[in-house]
């Protein structure tokens, strides 16, 4: 049997050492567990980043995919195809917006927003309209354009100069905003919940009023719903909470379960925003991902995991007060459905607490810095939940571990 550190050995010298990856090597899933090359069985609530919103190895997934890749694989955008055609249309019906246009990943997806932005205006003789306006602790995407508008300071580090007119706000400050967006601003561009910035949950009334200030001002709104969409804060988009429709929205991470595809929907004002040859995406739309994506439509309907993610996540919520309360090793618990946050105090050490809770076969990340962040499976069971939580509590009898490392 090959183990972890033989193979993270290999992986030493054959892959760029831009990531971190814990100590294991991951080789199969199913559900929500998922089991290394020795054989250790872990309970995931990381959910691939929020990527896995119907688990691992989802036999109705696993069907239709492979059903696909016999059939049709690629076409390129030069041809239509049936799968991208079907997809398109049921995302139209789920959320309201009028078109859709297919990419790879959520940083795609966001540049598609902000080329959509310039463009939008460019094609109505305002060409001064060129800026974007962005909020601290955001995070869009890793792109030099999608960088550009994410207000983490660290990702920035040594990829300067950036993309120039991009000015940031304290997010859910609408003051904030009413001091910067003007007659140069393309599109504002935010999170409805700040994800990888913490999990930030802000008023219903910020969005509404920021879209009222959009509307003001000539601006154009758009929702990075990335992480928030599909179902993932117990509504299929994130925006549904405030009843706010912006402009357009990004789509990615559990659009297709895992299989690699995103989507820029956009309303009736803005559909004809990107004429043709103004943009466009090899891969986008393949009908292997569009396959995917259609699968997972369909298990969200015959599972019922929106109404699901909303349900377990009250749940879920309910138990992270409790730990808050009870304990001084949180300060505070915030989200909506599946996505929630667990933030520690000042002392302790967040690498740490992941390694502890690694020991005890639970894996969760990390969101900004030093929050806990849950975003599992939205299949996922109540005693699953409960034991996540338990490896919590368990970890809290044996406060040594908490300084430990990410080793």
């Amino acid at each position: 049997m090959t183990s972890n550190e033989e193979l993270r050995l290999q992986a030493e010298h054959t892959s760029m050492r831009n990531y971190r990856p814990a100590p294991m090597v991951l080789t199969r899933g199913e559900g929500r567990h998922v089991w290394d090359v020795e054989g250790t069985r872990f309970l995931d609530l990381t959910g691939g980043i929020a990527v896995l919103s119907v688990g691992h190895a989802h036999p109705r997934l696993a069907r239709d995919i492979a059903k696909q890749s016999a059939r049709l694989v690629h076409t390129s955008n030069l041809f239509y195809n049936d799968r991208a055609i079907e997809l398109s249309r049921r995302i139209v019906a789920k959320t309201g917006f009028s078109r859709v246009y297919f990419g790879n990943s959520g940083t795609e997806a966001n540049e598609a927003l902000m080329k959509l932005s310039r463009r939008w205006h460019w094609e109505r003789g305002h060409q001064e309209r060129v800026e974007f306006v962005a909020t601290h602790r955001s995070f869009h995407g890793r792109s030099m354009g999608a960088l550009s508008v994410t207000g983490q300071s660290k990702y920035h580090l040594g990829m300067e100069p950036l993309l120039p007119g991009v000015r940031f706000v304290e997010y859910d400050d609408i003051e904030a905003m009413r001091q910067v967006v003007g007659e140069r601003t393309a599109a504002v561009i935010v999170e409805p919940i700040q994800a990888e910035g913490g999990v930030r949950v802000p008023e219903n009334a910020y969005l509404v009023a920021l879209r009222q200030l959009c509307d003001e001002r000539g601006a154009l709104l758009m929702f990075d719903e990335v992480q928030t969409g599909y179902g993932r804060t117990g509504r299929f988009l994130c925006r549904e909470h405030s009843g706010v429709m912006p402009d357009a929205c990004s789509l990615a991470k559990g659009i297709a379960g895992g299989f690699p595809l995103s989507a820029m929907a956009v309303t009736l004002k803005v559909e004809g925003g990107l004429p043709p040859g103004s943009h466009a995406s090899t891969f986008g739309g393949n009908p292997l991902a569009c396959a995917a994506g259609l699968a997972v439509l369909d298990i969200f309907e015959e599972e019922d995991l929106v109404e699901r993610s909303e349900v377990q996540g009250r749940y879920l919520g309910q138990h992270l007060n409790r730990l808050v309360d009870k304990s001084d090793v949180f300060v505070d618990a915030r989200g909506r459905g599946l996505l929630r946050g667990l933030e520690l105090a000042d002392g302790i050490d967040p690498a740490g607490m992941i390694a502890a809770l690694r020991k005890r076969r639970v894996l969760l990340t990390l969101a900004g810095g030093n929050v806990l962040r849950f975003v599992p499976a939205l299949n996922v069971t109540r005693e699953e939940l409960d034991e996540g939580l338990a490896a919590i509590e368990d970890i809290l009898l044996d406060p040594p571990l908490l300084q430990g490392t990410s080793s």
